[in-house]
Order: structure tokens, then sequence, then C-alpha cells
């Protein structure tokens, strides 16, 4: 296949992800060799493992600054094998926030262990070390802070009072891969640092994972549980009672392509970040998320809190209307404290406000600025 004809199969894929003049909140973008190492990848047969899968690992080590990287089938398998890796079980508390993507509670929950939530800053949306001491208690196992949306924790602090209490520390990344605080990137500031290349992520592989870690011990034992438990040294003898967390030499292929445009999606992201901010921080009646000065973000999502004076229809109904001028929305999550199906904690005011008021807006590297001024200009025609 010629240059110019992949290329113009990669503009086909983007354009007909974007649908016409709608306006989707996230899609995938394919910058490069995606297509031409997913090919070798199935031309070599090793479609399971793979060279690609080596690759992958050793390139993203070297992007974050790692020793040891493991790629897995998904974030939330990448967080699993982080929490075997430390040994969570049965009666361990878990700590994580009120307001973020909650697979690390669900995870907590399927080992054994209590996912114990505490509560968000209500301008930057993540944890702090203030709030996470609050629900410690001696049988807290690990502190999971989650970069929500592409900010950082102040990693410092947790991790300062972590090492005063004995308590291992969980990076969960999946929405900040790039992303840095202090110069330091996201998921290298404490025992493991977890990621996600789920389809809508910074890099994508469609479905995949990560950890890192600079332990050797952690990185031993998060490899035995990734595959079945077995050293190889014997076929199917079973050291521990493993599981299948595997990432294929397929998806591997799509992520060593994502990889080698970072730079450029980067960028992107940020020039979309940035015609963002230019056209809402005077809008009256939203507030955007507030990003400390010691991080640079990489944004998975824009989001904004909507003022309901400003707003009275509601954050749901002005989804609703962002729908009909055809373009799409997200809610912000839900407090685990509203899941009371799921999980047993108290209230958690700001993190239920927060679930309330947060709107994200699309966000992807080839949106337009005429794009997003549609959006801007849209969300403006909604305030009463």
């Amino acid at each position: 296949m010629s240059q110019q004809t992949t290329e113009a199969l990669i503009a086909a894929v983007n354009h007909a992800a974007a649908g016409d003049d709608k306006i989707p909140w996230a899609k995938p973008d394919f910058w490069g060799k995606e297509q031409e190492y997913l090919v070798q990848a199935l031309s070599s047969t090793w479609i399971s493992g793979g060279a690609f899968v080596e690759r992958f690992e050793r390139d993203f080590a070297a992007y974050v600054g790692a020793r040891y990287a493991l790629t897995s089938s998904n974030g939330t398998t990448a967080l699993h094998m982080a929490y075997l890796g430390l040994g969570v079980g049965p009666g361990d508390e878990v700590v994580i926030p009120g307001f973020c993507f909650l697979a690390g509670a669900n995870v907590a929950i399927h080992m054994g262990a209590k996912p114990v939530f505490c509560e968000v800053d209500p301008r930057t949306w993540c944890a702090t070390a203030e709030a996470i001491e609050r629900v410690l208690t001696p049988r807290t196992k690990v502190i999971v802070p989650v970069h929500t949306y592409g900010n950082v924790c102040r990693m410092d602090e947790i991790n300062a009072l972590a090492k005063s209490r004995g308590v291992a520390v969980i990076e969960d990344a999946a929405e900040s891969f790039a992303s840095t605080y202090r110069g330091t990137q996201a998921g290298m500031m404490s025992d493991i640092g977890s990621f996600s290349f789920q389809a809508t992520k910074t890099i994508t592989t469609g479905e995949g994972g990560m950890v890192v870690t600079e332990r050797e011990d952690l990185q031993k034992t998060m490899a035995l549980y990734r595959s079945h438990g077995m050293l190889r040294k014997r076929f199917y003898w079973h050291e521990v009672p493993g599981h299948n967390f595997r990432l294929t030499n397929l998806h591997a292929a799509i992520g060593c392509a994502q990889l080698e445009r970072l730079d450029r999606i980067i960028v992107e992201r940020r020039r979309v970040h940035e015609h963002y901010r230019a056209r809402l921080e005077g809008l009256g009646g939203v507030t955007l998320q507030y990003f400390e000065p010691e991080v640079e973000p990489v944004l998975w999502a824009i989001a904004l809190e909507v003022d309901e004076a400003a707003f009275p229809q509601g954050r749901d109904a002005i989804m609703g209307e962002m729908m009909a001028a055809g373009i799409e929305t997200r809610n912000g999550f839900y407090a685990a404290s509203m899941l009371t199906h799921l999980y047993e904690t108290g209230p958690l005011r700001t993190s239920e406000q927060l679930a309330r008021t947060v709107l994200s807006l699309p966000t992807y590297p080839t949106l337009t600025n005429d794009q997003i001024d549609r959006i801007c200009d849209r969300l403006a025609s909604l305030r009463r």
C-alpha cells in the first residue's frame, strides 16, 4: 500500500469517526504508522505476545523514565495487577477519591478489600493529603490518588503522608499520561503508576493498559500474576493463582505508532486546552477545573462546573440542548456516596456537588478551533 493511499485511508477513518458536522465527545486519531505496524504484527504470526509488546514497554518506560513497565489488557487490569503486586486482600482498606472514575474501587471489592473514599479539592477535583489523612485507619493498605481529567495530585504531600504511615501508593494516571508535576511524569512519583490506553485516552491501543515501577520485586510479582502465575521454567506450572492480563501484539503495534507521534499529540491537545480556556475563562456561569502552577497538564478531557444560577435548567438539560445542536458532551463522574448500591460511605458534599454540576466538553487532538468556537458559542447561548 502506497504512502498516499495510507494517508487517504487514515484521513477517511478520522473523518468517518467525526460523522458529518456532528462533534463527538471524543474519538481516536491515527497519526502515522498504526496500519503499517498492525500489518507487520499480523504478518509475523505473533498476534498474542511478540516484538511490539516488548517495544511498547521499552519505549513507554523510556518516555516516563521508569525502570520497569508492564503492559496489560486494559487500565482496570493494570490496577488489578498493581493491587496484586502490593498484596491487597481481604480485610484491607484502599483509599480512593470520592469523585473520579471508580475502577480502583471496583477492583478492590473483587479482591475482598474495602474501598474507603476521601473528599477532593473543590477547585482541582483531586484528592489531597489532608482529605486522605482523615480516612486512614490501621487497616489502610494502599492509597490510590486519581489524576482526574489530566490534572495531577500534589504527590509530594501524599507520598510524605503515606511514608509516615507505612502505606503504599498507586497513582491512577489513566487520564493523565504525559502530564507532569514539578517536572516529573504522572505515574512516576509513587510505588506504582497505572495507565489506560482505551479509545478516548491520550494515546490509544483500542483497549490496553500499563503499570510502571522502580522496584524489581513489584515488577516480578506483577509479571507473574499477569500471565497465569507461570514462570515459563516448566509449561503449565503455576507458582501463584494468576490471571491473564496480557496485551496482544496487535494492540501493542498500534501503541508503538501512537507513541512515535506523541509530541504532536501533546501539542494538539494543549492547543485544544488553550483555545477552550481563551473562550471560557471570561464566560459567566462556568468555572474551569483549576491546575496548580506545578502541574503541566495534557488533558484527557476538558471539564467545567456550570453555575446553577446562570444555568437553572441544570447540567443534564444542558447536555440535551448541546446534543440537539450536534455536540456530544458528558456529565462528570458520579460521587461514590451516590452509588449506595455498591459502596458504603458517608456523605461527600464536594464530590456530590461536582457530580451534579461538572460538564465535560469534546476533547481530542483533531478538534479544530472553529469547532471549539461552535461548542463555546452554543454553551454561552444556553445561559438564562
